[in-house]
Order: C-alpha cells, then sequence, then structure tokens
C-alpha cells in the first residue's frame, strides 16, 4: 500500500462501524443500567434497615460503574454479528486501521480495568468500615443465634432468659448478632435488612443492624446445610418497646440460674 493510499484511509473513528459499535454501546450501557439496577432492586423488596438501603444503593453503584464495560462487549458483539465479512484471499482495504494487538488499546484497556477495580474496593471498604462501627455501638442489644439442622434459635441477653423461633426486636434500636451453628456450616440472613453471616460450628460471628420499620421480616439459611435446607426459614418481628416489653413479659424463663427451666 503506497503512502499516499495509506494518509487517505479514513481515521478509525471515522469508520461506519466504530461509530455503529458507540451507538450500540451507549444504548446498551443505558439498558443494562436501568434493567438491571431496576429488578435487583425488585427482587431485593423494600428495605427494613440502614444496612438494607446502603446495600441497595451500593449495587446500583457497582451495576451503573459495570454496565460500560458490559455494553462495549456486547456491543463489539453485534456489530461483527451485523457487519458484513470480508471474503477472498487478500486482507481488507481498512486491516491497517484496526485495534487488534495494539499496544495502545491493551493499555488503555488495562487501566481503565484497574480504576474500575480500585472503585469497588474504595466503595466496598467504605461499607465494611460503616459494619464494623455498628458492632462497636455501645446501645445495641446483643442476642445469641444459633442454627442447627434446621431451625434457628434465639437468646435475648439482658432478659429473664428468654428464647425463641421467631426473632423478635425493637424498632429503630440497634442490635449486634452473635451467630453460631450445633452441627454444620448455616447461613443467617434477615433478607430485608441486608443481614447474612456464616453460622459456623465451634466458633461466634457476629453481625449489626438496626431495623427502621416496623413489620414481619424473613429470615432464612442461605448455605446449603442438608435436605430440609429449604426449610430453614422463619420471622423477624420488628415491634414497638412497649409490644416487645409485653412479648418479653410472656415468655417463660428458660434461664436455670435464674429459676427456669431449660
Amino acid at each position: 500500500m503506497s503512502l499516499t493510499t495509506r494518509n487517505s484511509a479514513p481515521k478509525w473513528w471515522d469508520k461506519k462501524d466504530v461509530k455503529q459499535t458507540f451507538v450500540f454501546w451507549v444504548i446498551i450501557t443505558g439498558l443494562l443500567g436501568y434493567i438491571g439496577g431496576t429488578v435487583q432492586v425488585h427482587s431485593m423488596g423494600a428495605p427494613a434497615s440502614s444496612a438494607m438501603s446502603q446495600i441497595i444503593s451500593l449495587m446500583l453503584t457497582f451495576t451503573w460503574a459495570a454496565a460500560p464495560v458490559a455494553g462495549f462487549v456486547f456491543a463489539i458483539m453485534l456489530t461483527a454479528l451485523l457487519t458484513k465479512l470480508h471474503f477472498g484471499d487478500n486482507p481488507p482495504v481498512d486491516a491497517d486501521t484496526q485495534v487488534t494487538g495494539s499496544p495502545r488499546a491493551n493499555a488503555l484497556w488495562i487501566v481503565i480495568s484497574a480504576i474500575f477495580c480500585l472503585f469497588a474496593l474504595v466503595v466496598g471498604l467504605i461499607a465494611l468500615e460503616s459494619d464494623n462501627e455498628a458492632l462497636l455501638d455501645k446501645s445495641a442489644k446483643s442476642i445469641n443465634v444459633t442454627g442447627q439442622q434446621w431451625v434457628w434459635s434465639y437468646d435475648y441477653t439482658g432478659t429473664k432468659g428468654v428464647r425463641s423461633e421467631t426473632l423478635h426486636l425493637v424498632v429503630n434500636h440497634p442490635y449486634v448478632f452473635h451467630v453460631t451453628s450445633k452441627d454444620v456450616k448455616h447461613s443467617f440472613w434477615i433478607v430485608q435488612m441486608g443481614i447474612k453471616i456464616d453460622a459456623n460450628p465451634g466458633y461466634i460471628t457476629e453481625a449489626a443492624v438496626t431495623p427502621n420499620k416496623i413489620g414481619t421480616f424473613d429470615v432464612r439459611c442461605a448455605e446449603l446445610c442438608g435436605l430440609l435446607h429449604a426449610y430453614m426459614q422463619n420471622k423477624v418481628i420488628v415491634q414497638s418497646q412497649a409490644d416487645y416489653d409485653a412479648w418479653v413479659t410472656s415468655q417463660p424463663n428458660t434461664d436455670p440460674a435464674q429459676g427456669g427451666n431449660a
């Protein structure tokens, strides 16, 4: 190819397939961000804690951050599928403008990927720090959570040995859960509050939450734990302080140290 022919070749950004890819990229990015974010938020349900609201915001942020990358990949795929292929023994006339193996393209891809990874790391660390601060709240009430095939049980510290298989919480009051297991590994998950922590036999893990909505919500096991894993679920009832006190008063004493029956 002569120098005149090479100089007269269109720049890569003027090529039809590049412009077509860019249009696809913009459209697909918007669709992925909007539909992905909407579906995820809808599937999570209405938040019942500030932690869940933070998780929803985090998922939306990550979805929109990832949408341009996924959109770019899908845009290139569509362009490749819709563009007429070249036939014959000779390379196409625009072969010199392709980016295959281009050091600049590879470097740009690596830099952008590194920026996205750093962004995800920083945002994740901020969310983790918020969770750690909640664990150190001195005003939080402690509840011991025990998982076993295939039920959850709750012991309320500071009460007359109250134990239940339905979790009771006071609205707008912080809680710290001390979670363990009697047999195999489980995972304690309060769905609408965004709390999920492993329950390991012989160890205690901790999670914190402040419920901000009165109502009845779902507790499930999020770790495959045996034949009836799907049925290892119960409810959490978030109520006013007065209703909670009345419930505690109505419960039997299960603490032998306080004259109750275990």
